[in-house]
């Protein structure tokens, strides 16, 4: 019968063991991943095997999990989904790794699946090149010596955790195999995704384009703008502007290789490049864009200047059939937005192919070098970005990306208003203080704004002059503020007589609706 002191040394070492075999599994994993970098950098860039298997759970995740996602993390959301992608690696890994310890070859079939799982998502992406399954099958290869490598320093039994089969236990030779592998892999991985982004990088490209003069611009009415603390700028900065999008990294796109095809029900298939688009001339826009996630108060809107090329002309070079009813717009990542024809060539409305935000190229996690960018209707089905393809069609024939998903095919944008301050995490001084927010009711326009304390009457405030009825306008009110908590309300009307719908709506379907009420706290 063995001592206490043997029997404490054998949990000790079938702990140790189990450790070393999992840390097997979740170093051949870390080598996979670094080999297919490397390979992807040599041979087909967007072939990243942890990237192309986020952007498939991107695709397949459920819209409650969307929303979460982006209702917690806001523009993070991406940053969240890698991290969580690596925890299951690394989790899947180690068990791999104790599998192959104690049923070889188990952990190796764990790894080969993950590699055709990884490969399948790979070869299926938007743009995917005959090569792209290269880097997995090149790293999935690493990834499985190392871990015949490694399990093979380890008790063949560990299980039972015997005295003879911890002896012939070499630590110090896996440990030190285990280490070098691990320290190549970060190196060799991390060294290879840097690279590929740097030199993938079209920052260098974008800061040198030099767009044409528009033909004409926006004048900005006097008293556009107020002067209220807190309150949402006329012109939302670029690096503020909101991001939702299905992009896991942000696609790089060189302008001098771009083309838009306009195909489908057209009397002609037509082709159009980067400097023939500009060729045929930029205006000047003014738009507010606003995401069908926005929640009631929420952030998810911006306004902005646009430069860009009316969608209509661009249409009307393809000749599109008179029995179209639906243009769906894809961009280099695969993504597609259905779009009604009539929002795209109705000469009323300014529905643009962009190329520049704010006085400058469209940044490049906002589309570089050309977006979509149509007023009055939710960006999900209106302002693909990093565009390619205008596909003209209808929509019994064809669906977008986020119609099977939960979401109406066609989402006109819902009048809608917001209080930006005071916030409900800042506490007033009591005295005079400002209300004030935004509202937008766009292709028709912002009559009226009411403001209701602690459920008293609606009182009509002060309005912004409008740009167009695109754009959003400020709105303030002058308030004796008293010590206490109170309850502020907020509702629009706009110019054809609508009222803002009071009634609270979930986001899915097709956007948000209802009054925002916030807790203001005066001390």
């Amino acid at each position: 019968m063995p001592s206490k002191h043997q029997t404490g040394t054998t949990r000790s070492g079938r702990r140790l063991v189990w450790f070393a075999a999992a840390l097997s599994g979740i170093v051949a994993a870390a080598v996979f991943l670094a080999i297919a970098e490397l390979a992807a950098l040599l041979f087909a860039r967007g072939s990243s095997p942890l990237l192309t298997v986020g952007s498939f759970v991107i695709d397949i995740v459920p819209r409650w999990a969307k929303e979460f996602a982006i209702e917690t993390f806001g523009g993070n959301d991406k940053i969240f989904l890698l991290v969580s992608l690596g925890v299951a690696v690394v989790v899947a890994a180690a068990i791999a790794g104790v599998l192959q310890q104690i049923r070889p070859p188990l952990g190796v079939v764990v790894l080969i699946a993950a590699g055709v799982f990884a490969g399948a998502t790979t070869v299926t992406r938007a743009g995917a090149t005959p090569l792209a399954v290269v880097p997995v099958i090149l790293g999935l290869a690493a990834g499985v010596v190392i871990l015949i490598l490694l399990s093979r320093r380890l008790p063949k039994r560990a299980a039972n955790g015997s005295d003879d089969e911890r002896a012939a236990f070499d630590r110090r030779g896996f440990f030190r195999v285990a280490g070098i592998a691990a320290a190549g892999a970060v190196v060799v991985g991390v060294g290879a995704r840097l690279v590929n982004v740097t030199t993938s990088s079209i920052t260098a490209v974008r800061d040198a384009l030099k767009l044409p003069a528009p033909k004409s611009t926006v004048t900005i009415p006097d008293g556009a703008e107020a002067d209220v603390d807190g309150l949402s700028p006329l012109f939302t900065p670029n690096d503020k502007f909101y991001r939702v999008d299905t992009a896991l990294t942000v696609p790089t796109v060189d302008p001098a290789t771009w083309t838009l095809t306009i195909d489908g029900m057209v009397g002609e298939q037509v082709q159009i490049t980067f400097e023939e688009l500009l060729a045929m001339g930029l205006d000047e826009y003014v738009i507010t864009m606003t995401c069908v996630s926005n929640e009631v108060g929420g952030n998810l809107l911006g306004n902005a200047k646009w430069l860009g090329i009316p969608v209509r002309d661009v249409l009307k070079r393809a000749m599109p059939d008179s029995k179209a009813d639906m243009v769906l717009s894809t961009s280099v990542d695969g993504f597609t937005a259905s779009t009604p024809i009539e929002s795209l060539t109705d000469p009323n409305l300014d529905a643009i192919l962009a190329v520049a935000m704010n006085g400058e190229p469209l940044p490049l996690e906002h589309g570089f070098p050309v977006r979509m960018v149509v007023p009055g209707l939710y960006g999900y089905v209106s302002a693909t970005k990093w565009l390619t393809k205008l596909t003209v069609t209808t929509f019994d024939k064809d669906e977008a990306y986020w119609t099977p998903r939960g979401y109406d095919a066609k989402a006109p944008i819902k009048l809608s208003s917001r209080i930006d301050t005071p916030r409900i995490d800042k506490q007033l001084p009591a005295g005079p203080a400002k209300i004030a927010g935004v509202a937008w009711a766009q292709t028709v326009g912002i009559a009226k704004v009411e403001v209701s304390i602690d459920n008293g009457d609606w009182q009509s405030v002060n309005l912004t002059t409008a740009i167009n009825d695109d754009t959003w306008v400020q709105w303030w009110m002058d308030w004796e503020a008293t010590a206490g908590t109170h309850y502020v309300a907020v509702r629009a009307t706009d110019k054809a007589g609508n009222l803002q719908i009071e009634e609270q709506a979930p986001i899915a379907p097709n956007g948000s609706s209802g009054w925002q009420r916030t807790l203001v706290r005066v001390g």
